[in-house]
């Protein structure tokens, strides 16, 4: 019996041994399956490393119309369209694989006739990246010669924006050769002969293997991505002399880049309601004059003001004329145009009055009325404004006929309450239509709410416009100075302030951008290096010493 016992034993520790065994099998099996894809271990942080390039980076007399880099490892594109930046630019642009997709290697496939002689790059930016992390290969250039040698001349410089603090990303800055051929408005349908680009990261920029020569230096904000200037939409920056190369390659250029002033431009009138034509327009609209050519009765009025959403102009007559069609001739200082505008019989539009602000009112502020139709007349004696006292309050009004708007001028103190009323037919409009009766109420907040600044200028070259903004740079309150003064800011709302000067270079009390092909640079813009932050219930008093 303790020989059969001994031996039950034995068995079950085998066993035992057999299953710890082949359970230790089972995990190295396990381990060895999963070598390719571990679950712990130090994150990859190293970027891709180039192999070998075919043909090699540097090549000259470059014949062929394909080129292949290979790495270490599997790499993809990502925002190649963007990041991208070939120099000279291509009329056909190559195809570039892979997009997106892992591949070991880059290919690049030329369509484009090549120039002779003429030293080619490709910046690729912060493109190119490793399939898992992402780690970019950071600013590698393939460079190749058409020619014998690589040029390696270079221009340097930096971009600031001429009326913002912050500056633009992926601006494009080119070089244009001054030959017989030059002439400034090639950078509205010609792309540059070499160019690059800041993209994300710097205001600064390098263009590199240029060859020896005269260029003009410009740059874009080139919204589109075709190498030329939409005066529309994009912002542009020049340099106003010629750039010699080899002799100014370790100079530093910093260009301006600003919003021109769209030239003015009118487009075709249409009738959109009953004795209503709006007027589009491109540029400015201050000099614009609206005149009927066709013959009227001596009633007739014409009155029109601009569309506060819309690069418009509405006009409206009155009396209803009985005619197939108005001839209208339209000025803008030395642009005249001549339209003719079909008439319909068409509903009219009603009268809609809107105010501004509402519920709270600035000390310093004013009242807007504004309206859908041309306002005719005002009726004051039908109109008060009482505080909360119920004490009748003295107003003044004055008509901004651009605008279509009266403002309501009216001393108020701090912590008080005003009610505007405006009894039936206080306001009459072009077609004859009144008001009823209209009520508002404003409010004025106590000194505790507000914020005052007070701004100190030194060395100073008069006049200046200064300037508080908010963060999208939007003013929020403004003074013209032309005589060393303290600059006082008051009842302002408490948030954070960029302090801005303008230098009135021409004197007429606004700031003026640059006009590229007329060679006016805009007028010089200083900022406070710091954020005022405006807090309620404190004076502050900021000092900005200006240089030459």
């Amino acid at each position: 019996m303790l020989l059969f016992c001994e031996q039950l034993i034995r068995s079950m520790q085998n066993k035992f041994y057999n299953t710890l065994f082949f359970i230790a099998i089972a995990l190295i099996i396990a381990s060895c399956a999963n070598r390719g894809s571990p679950s712990g271990g130090e994150k990859d942080v190293l970027p891709p490393v180039i192999l070998k390039s075919v043909p090699e980076n540097y090549t000259t007399n470059f014949k062929g119309d394909e080129i292949r880099i290979y790495f270490d490892e599997y790499i993809k594109t990502k925002n190649l369209s963007r990041q991208l930046v070939i120099s000279p630019p291509m009329n056909t642009q190559p195809n570039i694989t892979p997009l997106g997709s892992a591949s070991k290697h880059i290919t690049i496939k030329i369509f484009d006739t090549l120039q002779p002689n003429t030293t080619y790059a490709f910046n690729f930016g912060n493109s190119i990246v490793d399939n898992n992390e992402e780690n970019p290969f950071k600013y590698f250039r393939y460079v190749f010669s058409t020619g014998d040698f690589i040029d390696s001349l270079s221009v340097k410089g930096g971009i600031k924006d001429a009326l913002r603090f912050d500056v633009d990303d992926f601006v494009s800055v080119g070089l244009y050769e001054l030959d017989s051929t030059y002439t400034d408005s090639l950078i509205y349908k010609t792309q540059p002969n070499y160019i690059t680009n800041t993209l994300d990261s710097t205001t600064n920029f390098r263009i590199e293997n240029v060859k020896a020569g005269k260029y003009m230096l410009r740059a874009l904000k080139d919204n589109n991505s075709d190498n030329k200037f939409q005066q529309k939409t994009e912002k542009i920056a020049f340099y106003e002399t010629p750039i010699t190369l080899p002799q100014d390659t370790s100079k530093t250029f910093e260009l301006e880049l600003f919003a021109e002033e769209p030239n003015y431009r009118a487009s075709k009138p249409s009738l959109v309601a009953g004795e209503k034509i709006i007027f589009g327009y491109e540029g400015d609209y201050k000099n614009t004059k609206i005149e009927l050519f066709s013959k009227v009765t001596d009633s007739f009025k014409g009155r029109y003001y601009k569309n506060n959403k819309t690069d418009s102009l509405y006009y409206f007559y009155n009396p209803r004329l009985k005619v197939d069609s108005l001839i209208f001739k339209i000025t803008n200082q030395k642009v005249v145009d001549t339209f003719t505008v079909r008439i319909k019989d068409k509903e009219r539009d009603s009268l809609v009055v809107n105010s501004s602000p509402k519920g709270n009112i600035g000390i310093e502020k004013d009242l807007y009325l504004s309206a859908n139709i041309p306002f005719e007349n005002i009726d004051k004696t039908k109109i008060s404004i009482r505080d909360k006292d119920s004490s009748l309050v003295a107003f003044k009004t004055e008509y901004d006929s651009l605008k279509n708007s009266y403002a309501f001028k009216f001393k108020k103190t701090q912590d008080n309450q005003y009610r505007i009323q405006m009894l039936p037919n206080a306001l009459t409009d072009l077609f004859e239509n009144t008001n009823d009766t209209l009520n508002y109420s404003l409010k004025t907040q106590t000194e505790y709410q507000f914020f005052n600044s007070r701004i100190i200028l030194e060395n100073a070259k008069y006049p200046v416009i200064v300037q508080l903004t908010d963060s999208n740079f939007e003013v929020m309150a403004e003074q013209y100075i032309d005589k060393p003064q303290p600059v006082d800011f008051r009842f302002l709302e408490p948030k954070k302030f960029y302090l801005r000067v303008i230098y009135d270079s021409n004197k007429n009390g606004k700031y003026d951008t640059g006009d590229y092909l007329k060679g006016i640079q805009p007028e010089r813009v200083s900022y406070h290096p710091d954020i005022i932050e405006g807090t309620a219930g404190f004076d502050e008093v900021t000092m900005l010493i200006l240089l030459d």
